[in-house]
């Protein structure tokens, strides 16, 4: 006997009715069954440092970290994440108090947004943004506020009277992510300046995810928020090891910040994953303690991958807002006759053999976003080449 099933009400949480599948998993399934080229999800199509993999195999062997680790995190990694903030910003936390391990910079963002929102606190997120944040915000209970990002001389940029004007008595907190996913700006002093005064003048909260601080190019610079006169107190700094060592499957990410919000971010992570990643926490720990020179190496391949794939996209005919950070571009397909992302996207694959992701399912206001693309460089120069040889096609 089948037993009966209610469908007065839907099966979904309605704080969560307007999200389906992600794009990136609707477009990564073409990939794989159009047998395209996939410049759509970021993640490397290869394996990060040597020798951070044989620390990983070494922790396991060694039995390190194969039972729960410690809640906060592994005191080698909380040691080593204060240890970078010190050496390249000049921001002491303490490892025992200040610092928290995450499942990733996606816990991080889910864990900080369910313990410092409450239901109806306005959070202003720049958009597009990445899919997570709305969903996050929806799971709190927050009410989403987006100040957008418009293209203005060949980059996207922050209207700051358009963020003050988006303030009120029922904010609660900002969500900053610099370098910026997906459109690949980063940030100025100077706005940041501005972000920094407008939080402490309203007293507001800051969360700012900051998983591409290493990849910023050319006169560009990444400036932790957290660095500005009143904001250390009331900032959430996110870090990912996924993004600076290429290994975006072992979701080890952390949360620097001041002893109270370490403390209630911890309150909502644990009742997430409660811990993850243990033997990977130890690779992550020695990866931090790198030298410079990987840094450097890293930073100027993924600039000469932005270049090639720039180039190649300007050549089909795209219009391309060459990126100041992180390791995606944003083009508008207008030239190219086509004025609907999403439907372009979701032909591509047929079309060309590629995959990229439409950026207007990073806005609430998608008439914004409409006729952009992003496309992922974090691949094997031989693969970008292999993609705007088929992009060309569109072209001809």
């Amino acid at each position: 006997m089948t037993a009966m099933t209610s469908t007065a009400r839907p099966f979904l949480n309605r704080r969560l009715a307007e999200f389906g599948t992600t794009i990136f998993a609707e477009m990564s399934a073409l990939a794989l069954s159009t047998g395209s080229i996939n410049l759509g999800q970021g993640f490397p199509d290869t394996d990060g440092p040597e020798e951070v993999r044989e620390a990983a195999v070494r922790a396991l062997r060694e039995g390190r970290g194969n039972q729960y680790p410690p809640g906060p995190g592994i005191p080698e990694l909380r040691t080593a994440v204060a240890a970078h903030q010190e050496r390249r910003y000049g921001l002491s936390y303490d490892p025992g108090t200040e610092v928290l391990v995450t499942a990733g910079a996606t816990e991080a963002i889910a864990a900080a947004l369910l313990a410092l929102v409450e239901p109806g606190d306005g959070v202003i997120a720049f958009e597009p943004y990445y899919d997570s944040y709305a969903a996050s915000i929806a799971m709190a209970g927050g009410t989403r506020v987006p100040v957008t990002l418009r293209p203005h001389e060949g980059t996207f940029r922050l209207d700051l009277d358009e963020l003050r004007a988006a303030v009120t008595d029922r904010t609660r907190l900002l969500l900053i992510n610099t370098p910026h996913n997906p459109t690949g700006t980063v940030l100025t002093r100077a706005e940041l300046t501005a972000i920094a005064e407008l939080a402490v003048e309203r007293d507001l909260l800051v969360v700012t995810d900051e998983v591409y601080e290493h990849l910023v190019f050319d006169d560009a610079e990444h400036v932790p928020l957290a660095t500005f006169p009143g904001m250390r107190e009331r900032t959430v700094t996110i870090g990912s090891a996924g993004k600076t060592f290429s290994f975006t499957g072992w979701k080890v990410g952390w949360v620097t910040s001041a002893p109270g919000l370490v403390t209630a971010v911890r309150s909502a992570k644990q009742y997430l994953t409660y811990v993850a990643s243990g033997p990977f926490q130890y690779a992550v720990a020695e990866a931090l303690a790198l030298p410079e020179s990987y840094f450097t190496a890293f930073r100027d391949d993924m600039l000469a991958k932005r270049d090639l794939l720039a180039a190649g996209l300007a050549e089909v005919g795209f219009t391309v807002f060459e990126p100041a950070g992180t390791y995606f571009i944003t083009t508008d397909i207008r030239p190219l006759g086509e004025s609907d992302g999403i439907a372009f996207c979701r032909a591509l694959p047929e079309r060309a053999g590629v995959v990229a992701i439409p950026n207007a399912v990073f806005y609430d206001h998608r008439e914004a976003g409409a006729p952009f693309v992003r496309f992922a460089f974090c691949k094997q120069r031989a693969v970008l080449q292999e993609a705007v040889k088929r992009l060309k096609t569109l072209a001809g």
